[in-house]
């Protein structure tokens, strides 16, 4: 089989850091392109991921609490502090009280 060399235009900073994660991989830029382009044929499809990436379970039950934390607040049940001072008293009279 013949082999033909390929010239691609890219950034050089783009170029740095794919080399940066493919060498975190035990590869070589050139190694991913040939993989790249073999999966391609392989699975008759591009392999990328055009959308953004969602959140992990632990993100979105951060979201979930934080959600909570903003609509209790908002209905007058949560209270907020006007100073990182006075949180921090409140936080000083709720470990005194337990």
């Amino acid at each position: 089989m013949a082999s033909v060399t390929y010239p691609i235009r890219v950034d050089d900073a783009l170029k740095r850091d794919a080399a940066r994660v493919a060498e975190h991989y035990g590869f070589d830029l050139a190694s991913v392109t040939r993989a790249f382009w073999k999966q391609m044929v392989r699975t008759e499809s591009i392999p990328l991921t055009l959308r953004s990436e969602e959140p992990n379970e632990e993100s979105l039950e951060a979201i979930r609490e934080t959600e909570e934390i903003f609509a209790a607040y908002e209905a007058g049940e949560r209270k907020g502090f006007d100073s990182a001072e006075a949180m921090f008293a409140a936080i000083r009279n709720d470990d005194a009280e337990a």
